[in-house]
């Protein structure tokens, strides 16, 4: 499935760019993708734990999806990591 996935917090200082266009065939809910996205990362990305991805929560742009959530099928999902502030 062809995803375009929207990266925020600590996912941006993976990437130059705030949107990744991936290729993950054989996915199909959001568990899937939490799975193919986590291999890709670590494959792609020396700096990423995988613990960032396991706390991030991840959503189209009106919702948070759950883990047997199927994706959307426009392939759009954004990946939002927990924050912290005061």
């Amino acid at each position: 499935m062809k995803i375009t996935l929207q990266l925020f917090g600590r996912f941006r200082e993976f990437s130059a760019a705030p949107e990744l266009d991936l290729d993950l065939p054989g996915i199909a809910t959001v568990a899937d993708f939490r799975a193919a996205f986590d291999a890709w990362a670590q494959a792609h990305w020396p700096a990423y734990a995988p613990a960032l991805l396991k706390a991030s929560a991840i959503a189209t742009e009106s919702a948070l999806l759950r883990a047997d959530s199927t994706l959307p099928s426009d392939g759009r999902l954004a990946v939002l990591p927990p924050v912290s502030g005061g």
